[in-house]
């Protein structure tokens, strides 16, 4: 099916059916691989549709067609990496222009702004992105894109998508909203006024912590079209084994999510009530900040978290050690709960002072909450905290 023709179903339908039908030739259920790097063509410049499969390739194209629907949105393109798509924004600006993000963004995105385009005469600002004071004092006559994050990482911010998207547009400018976190099954920026929304396909939409990918989805033509562009002329593009891949996870999307988000709810308020943390950020505690945002602005609060340990820097990096349900490991998403230190490992490219100011502790930690039995993820953490306390 079509994005199109899936206009009329739920997501829990489309995540299964939507840019997908079963093999002209075969019936194969499954979009097969097409490992193919060209096409014949019938004549030159008279081809079926695919020419080169850095272009486009037909595993790849019912991916983007499915990533879109999921999105609500018309056009999806995939990347070899987040990294990829989020360079292919940055390919849309010129010299001189000027970018707001949020100062609590994942520490790759921090990297490609500011040690590879300020080389090339971008100007970045980072500011809290719930102070909508802050995000109107940064914006200026050159400010081209508001790069967004909600829930951001690893401080679980919940930032207003529709009033941050109005910021920009007021500017002449492009609002961009990283959606990794929440996933299309939980939140669909489009809907609330971005012009992109961007992924990382190797977290929640793959969901077995075994692809590496991205996406760009718009519901702009003109957009979409200069996006293509970059997308194949800088060549970031995904095998199709890796699109199969993503395929076969968007498929348990919203049961894997829906886990998700039961096993973080459950564990953020075990982690609230205990005496050996000191503050735990989740917006589906009703005391954090954006708790009624959060309410209204997803389905649900998603599957990651973040708490402080009441202790000495050495006693937390001791606590995300000797955890065994939880996996010390960086990246996100996947059924196994994984733990890290963001100052040690997904955050370190961000220079210390810079971090500190934004919340980010060396004490910090960041767990992703798998689909394991809850009970479980609480006696691993209880026991960590033994051992580090001892």
């Amino acid at each position: 099916m079509t994005a199109d023709e899936t206009d009329d179903f739920r997501i829990e339908t489309d995540a299964i059916h939507a840019g997908q039908e079963p093999d002209d030739e075969t019936g194969a259920l499954m979009t097969p691989i097409y490992a193919n790097s060209t096409y014949e063509q019938d004549a030159p410049g008279d081809h079926r549709g695919y020419e080169y499969s850095r272009t486009g390739n037909p595993t790849r194209t019912d991916l983007e067609a499915n990533l879109a629907a999921l999105e609500g949105g018309e056009y999806g393109r995939a990347f070899a990496s987040g990294m990829g798509g989020i360079n292919t924004i940055l390919n849309l600006l010129e010299a001189g222009d000027h970018v707001v993000a949020g100062d609590d963004v994942y520490g790759g995105t921090h990297r490609i702004f500011t040690q590879v385009y300020e080389d090339y005469d971008l100007e970045f600002d980072f500011v809290d992105t719930t102070d909508h004071d802050a995000v109107g004092d940064a914006l200026r006559p050159e400010t081209e894109l508001v790069w967004v994050e909600t829930p951001t990482n690893p401080l679980m911010q919940v930032n207003d998508i529709a009033a941050l998207s109005g910021m920009a547009h007021a500017h002449d400018a492009l609002c961009v909203v990283d959606n990794t976190f929440a996933t299309p099954y939980l939140q669909r920026p489009l809907e609330h006024g971005a012009d992109v929304v961007s992924h990382s396909l190797t977290k929640y939409l793959g969901g077995h912590s075994d692809v590496v990918g991205g996406a760009l989805i718009t519901d702009d033509e003109e957009l979409d079209e200069e996006i293509g562009f970059y997308q194949n002329s800088v060549g970031a593009t995904p095998s199709p084994f890796d699109c199969f891949l993503v395929l076969r996870g968007t498929k348990t999307l919203p049961v894997r999510m829906d886990r998700h988000c039961e096993n973080a709810r459950t564990l953020a308020a075990w982690l609230a009530d205990h005496d050996a943390v000191s503050e735990v950020y989740y917006p589906g505690l009703a005391d954090h900040p954006q708790h009624d945002l959060a309410a209204a602005q997803m389905d649900d609060f998603g599957g990651m978290l973040s708490f402080e340990f009441d202790g000495t820097l050495d006693q937390a990096s001791t606590v995300v050690e000797e955890t065994e349900v939880f996996t010390l490991a960086e990246s996100l998403g996947g059924v196994e709960s994984l733990i890290e230190q963001p100052a040690a490992m997904t955050h370190a490219a961000i220079p210390r002072e810079e971090r500190l100011a934004a919340g980010l502790t060396d004490g910090l930690i960041r767990v992703s909450v798998g689909v394991e039995h809850v009970a479980d993820m609480e006696a691993d953490l209880q026991t960590a905290f033994d051992v580090a306390r001892s």
